[in-house]
C-alpha cells in the first residue's frame, strides 16, 4: 500500500504532485486531480530526470543574465 506525500513546492494548491516510496522499490507519482493515473519510476530514474530538469533550470537562468 502506496503512502501518498504531497510535493511541499505544490503549497495550498489543489492541483497537487504526490509521491510514494513504495516496498517494491519503485517510487509512485500522480496529480491530484488525477489519482487513478500514476507513474512508476526506478529511484535512480527519478533521480535522472530530477538532475536534469535542475541542470536545465540552471543553464537557463545564466542564459538570460
Amino acid at each position: 500500500m502506496a503512502v501518498w506525500q504531497k510535493s511541499s513546492y505544490s503549497g495550498t494548491a489543489s492541483n497537487c504532485l504526490n509521491i510514494a516510496a513504495v516496498g517494491d522499490g519503485t517510487v509512485r507519482l500522480r496529480e491530484s486531480d488525477d489519482p487513478d493515473t500514476v507513474l512508476v519510476v526506478a529511484p535512480a530514474s527519478l533521480r535522472a530526470l530530477l538532475a536534469a530538469i535542475r541542470s536545465h533550470r540552471h543553464r537557463h537562468r545564466h542564459q538570460l543574465r
